[in-house]
């Protein structure tokens, strides 16, 4: 039985078990929080849904890291305050559920989590193929819904991602960028790309409803794979953490994608990766 558990009952917590839930791709969505009231109480909410949005996964909530024992997957979010996990309190967290045997791939769903992965790696010597931050995501798909109406298109249409560390060293992959299989620079002018490109700062970080639906599919994707792939906060070398394309398998990150990029898109990623204020 194909389980995810999200530890954190907050707005991005509850929010990620809803969408996990609407979509059901999973058989079961386990909340936890230190509140347990709280998290028992959210997931009876989304539980009680079920009729209505049409959908059958079971949500429970729980007050205990160990219930995420036997999870495929464990999504990092936040506290019922809204205050994301982070920094030695968010590693302490990572501790106990290393403590507690749990070795399932932890999809770091918060905007301000990327540090805490790298403490992960280093502090805790966790592999870094199931060590993923999913925010970058759903950066990728704010751009997306965006560049829809500059183009009166739909935001399915378009493939578009964020590289590099957002916000002040993001990377937009505008040369790669798709819309209906035609190159997007070829039907979007070049004021309407740099205009987009400047409202990066005031798009991060997302709001709490593209966090969770960026963190339901990464999760996802690791519990039973995809061919697609996802612009995330991974291991990018030299001890950096970065949003870069990767493949997802179950267990974690398949493999790092090079992506296709410009000399200029390429010179900026390189120069995100070696900021020292990132």
């Amino acid at each position: 039985m194909s389980v995810i558990a999200i530890i954190g009952a907050g707005p991005l917590g509850s929010a990620t078990a809803h969408k996990l839930a609407n979509r059901s791709r999973v058989a079961e969505v386990r909340l936890i929080d230190s509140a347990e009231g709280v998290a028992r109480g959210k997931a009876l909410d989304i539980q009680q849904a079920g009729p209505v949005e049409n959908f059958n996964t079971v949500v429970s909530g729980h007050g205990s890291v160990l219930a995420a024992a036997g999870a495929l997957a464990v999504i990092i979010a936040d506290e019922t305050t809204g205050t994301e996990h982070t920094g030695e309190a968010g590693l302490g967290l990572v501790r106990q559920l290393r403590t507690a045997g749990i070795t399932a791939p932890l999809v770091f769903a918060g905007a301000g989590q990327r540090p805490l992965i790298g403490l992960a790696a280093r502090e805790l010597h966790l592999d870094t193929r199931r060590l993923i931050g999913s925010a970058p995501h759903a950066l990728g798909g704010v751009l997306r819904a965006m560049s829809a109406v500059v183009l009166d298109a739909s935001a399915v249409e378009i493939s578009l991602d964020v590289f590099g560390i957002p916000p002040r060293h993001a990377v937009i992959a505008w040369h790669e960028a798709t819309v209906s299989g035609q190159p997007l620079t070829s039907v979007m002018g070049a004021h309407e790309i740099a205009a987009l490109s400047s409202r990066i700062t005031g798009l991060w970080p997302p709001g709490p409803y593209a966090l969770a639906s960026a963190a339901a599919r990464v999760a996802e994707a690791v519990c039973s794979g995809s061919r697609r792939r996802y612009s995330c906060f991974v291991d990018a070398g030299r001890g950096r953490i970065a949003a870069l394309p990767v493949e997802l398998q179950p267990g974690g990150i398949k493999r790092t994608v090079e992506p296709s990029l410009s000399a200029v898109e390429r010179t900026a990623l390189e120069t995100a990766l070696d900021a020292r204020d990132a």
